[in-house]
């Protein structure tokens, strides 16, 4: 085929453009190749420059050489924080880099080899050499909020991932983590990387435990696939446990990073995590080991401008339960928190097998049937706590209990012996039957004891299931107001459930358990209300070793239980929350300090509200309360105490005062009320009252007032 001319021409021009690329190519690459070292010095002053001026580091890198064409050496590089402990030391270190990024300015690590290199991770006090990690630079709160997570956890990925090498060969490394006295050491005799391929041994504390981490990573595409383990015994870290009494370990965890996508504003990553064995310990968890044999989720992370959160499409793998998560917190313009768990309906025996073991002690050898379904739904706006969202049902077809384990939730319906405990110390045991001379069956306690109770404690205990989600959803609001805990939301179930089949550890575990058991409870029938209210009254603490109300009515007024006047039922319900304070609200007389009659007449007006008693303008009995004789000498002065002002803190409410009293207006009684109508009984006066303590008690009871309307609503 021969060439016409305007194509032999053609030809012509694009060899000379190449040749002349070609040219102007080498040119810069010979300009560059004889240029490097000066260029290398210079690029070196100016890290170091760089680390002096932002972290306050003195960096050094001695002896910095070309080896080849894109090898650049190093020996003695160092890095030392001003006035603190070496951060770093490598005694060589070599980087190679591809050429073909490095042409458009990019750097991508093709091979790196280091021997003989330690980093020291120090903290002494409150003084790490490590702290520059964590420096904020200073920044108006309008800029802060500009942040993009999505970008800046785009870039960051990105960055990690493509920094990593395609080939490196690490030997005699360590790794020094010091804490106030305590240390731990990582040693890897060699840690390295073959076309992707990682494998790394690690040796803990000397010969204390061996690691091993392999795997495969590659930055280019972002893909990551690692698992760690260790020789014949668990992966640990002692030093949690002694720092912050946190046990942690696991046979084997697995992580992979399968894709990442950008688009727009939104930056996703798709990963899997799995974890065998997981055991983990603290006392503000559980006061047990919690074992997770086997757990795994596949999380959808997804970043946007101002939110991170767990997508919907992820799926949490306990055993063989599934549940499908959503989480996301959005930091601005304000702080917004939303958490959602679903699972499908399920053998129930199955949720019951997946459960880690040692959460439910109780529970270990519960043998049951039927389906269950959970579904919860969290929401909390910080500029509107008020109108805080929490749903949480698990719902149930034919569950049933085909027989009972290590406890059995039956025994509350038979004189059973309750064992109090004082500070993790058992008191005595108490007989909760007949057999007991204290025991005093419900029928047989006054009226307006039972009423007095339930008002304060837990108005709608007859007609709830175990949970009152009003209650749980103004204890958040309230608390996260408060920024601590100010009022809790049990019900008389769940205290119930605490004082008879569980410790009184405060804990994570023990409060999931105890709501796990009143739903048991309430959801089989295992018992009656009666019933369970019964032996409510007759074994929570009314004061120092007084347990039961056939002791505290006794102990404070040398009655029985059926002779309890109305303002000594009041009195008695107000202390359930700080039994052993109940001293301390009476007079050397033997009366009740003046402090506590808003309470009284509070409590008085709701009871007249739900036809538990008759209007009172006499305060409901406050002015006839008299401590039994033999008691006065031992009453404190109460004056000086801040426990008897109805309207500060410790006073005679607390976080159980009125737990949702207003949740419902309609009445639970166990006897024929004697109703008045409620508007006569919310025009109560006190003559006695000073002028600053009307007011007081008529802003409480406007407050409480709007409260029970917009529970209504």
């Amino acid at each position: 085929m021969r060439l016409s001319a305007k194509q032999y021409k053609w030809i012509k021009i694009a060899a000379s453009v190449l040749a002349i690329l070609l040219l102007a190519g080498g040119t810069g690459l010979y300009i560059v190749y004889s240029k490097r070292n000066a260029i290398l010095t210079k690029l070196v002053v100016k890290a170091r420059e760089k680390a002096r001026q932002s972290y306050d580091i003195d960096l050094k890198l001695s002896n910095p050489h070309f080896e080849g064409l894109r090898t650049v050496a190093f020996t003695d590089v160092s890095a030392v924080p001003y006035g603190k402990d070496s951060l770093m030391h490598i005694t060589n270190m070599k980087v190679s880099v591809k050429l073909l990024p490095l042409l458009v300015g990019d750097i991508k690590v093709a091979e790196f080899k280091a021997s003989s290199g330690k980093i020291s991770l120090i903290k002494r006090d409150s003084v790490s050499n490590y702290d520059f990690l964590f420096k904020k630079k200073e920044s108006t709160r309008k800029q802060r909020q500009k942040t993009n997570y999505a970008q800046l956890a785009y870039n960051l990925l990105n960055q990690l991932l493509y920094k990593i090498p395609d080939n490196m060969d690490f030997r005699n490394f360590e790794i020094l983590v010091q804490q106030d006295g305590e240390q731990l050491r990582f040693f890897t005799p060699v840690a390295s990387i073959d076309n992707g391929e990682v494998e790394t041994k690690i040796l803990v504390n000397g010969n204390e435990a061996t690691w091993h981490l392999k795997g495969e990573v590659d930055g280019s595409s972002n893909k990551l696939d690692m698992y760690l383990y260790a020789d014949n015994k668990k992966v640990e870290m002692p030093i949690l446990e002694k720092k912050y009494k946190l046990k942690l370990n696991f046979d084997t965890v697995f992580v992979k990073l399968k894709d990442t996508r950008k688009r727009g504003d939104e930056f996703r990553v798709y990963g899997f995590w799995k974890v065998r064995n997981l055991l983990i310990n603290h006392p503000k968890i559980a006061t047990n080991d919690i074992i997770v044999p086997d757990g795994s989720i596949d999380a959808d992370l997804l970043i946007g401008q101002n939110y991170l959160s767990v997508d919907s499409s992820s799926v949490i793998h306990l055993k063989d339960v599934e549940a499908r998560p959503f989480i996301k917190y959005t930091a601005f313009p304000h702080k917004k928190y939303e958490l959602k768990l679903n699972t499908d309906e399920m053998d129930a025996a199955t949720l019951f097998d997946a459960f880690p073991k040692g959460l439910f002690e109780s529970l270990e050898g519960t043998e049951v049937a039927g389906k269950l379904q959970y579904s919860l739904s969290f929401a909390l706006d910080s500029q509107r706590p008020d109108d805080v969202v929490f749903k949480s049902s698990l719902r149930s077809n034919k569950f049933r209990v085909i027989r009972w384990g290590k406890t059995d939730l039956r025994k509350i319906n038979e004189p059973f012996i309750y064992t109090p405990y004082e500070y993790g110390k058992p008191m005595r045991d108490i007989i909760i039957g007949p057999q007991n001379p204290d025991f005093t069956p419900l029928e047989q306690i006054a009226p307006d004891l039972r009423n007095a109770v339930l008002t304060a404690e837990d108005p709608s205990f007859f007609r709830h299931k175990g949970f009152v989600e009003k209650a749980i959803t103004n204890s958040i609001a309230t608390n996260f107001k408060e920024k601590a805990f100010k009022r809790g939301g049990s019900t008389i179930s769940m205290q119930l459930v605490k004082n008879v089949f569980l410790n009184r550890q405060k804990n994570l575990a023990r409060k999931i358990e105890e709501i796990f058991i009143v739903w048991i409870m309430e959801t089989t029938r295992t018992s009656t209300k009666a019933r369970m209210f019964e032996v409510y009254l007759n074994l929570i603490e009314w004061g120092n070793n007084v347990y039961g109300i056939g002791e505290a009515s006794r102990y404070y007024f040398a009655k029985q239980p059926s002779q309890l006047s109305l303002g000594e039922s009041i009195f008695l319900a107000n202390i359930i929350p700080r039994p052993k304070k109940g001293l301390y609200f009476f007079q050397p007389d033997g009366s009740v300090s003046a402090r506590m009659r808003g309470y009284f007449k509070i409590i008085g007006n709701m009871m007249a509200q739900r036809g538990y008693t008759t209007v009172d303008s006499n305060a409901y009995g406050f002015y006839g309360v008299r401590l039994r004789e033999g008691l006065r000498r031992g009453v404190p002065d109460t004056d000086s105490l801040s426990t008897d002002s109805l309207f500060e803190e410790d006073a005679g409410m607390d976080e159980n005062f009125l737990r949702d009293i207003l949740h419902d207006t309609r009445h639970d009684t166990l006897h024929t009320p004697r109703r008045q109508p409620a508007a006569e009984a919310t025009q109560v006066q006190d003559t006695v009252l000073s002028r600053s303590e009307k007011r007081r008690l008529r802003r409480e009871q406007r407050r409480l007032e709007r409260e029970q309307k917009k529970q209504q609503e």
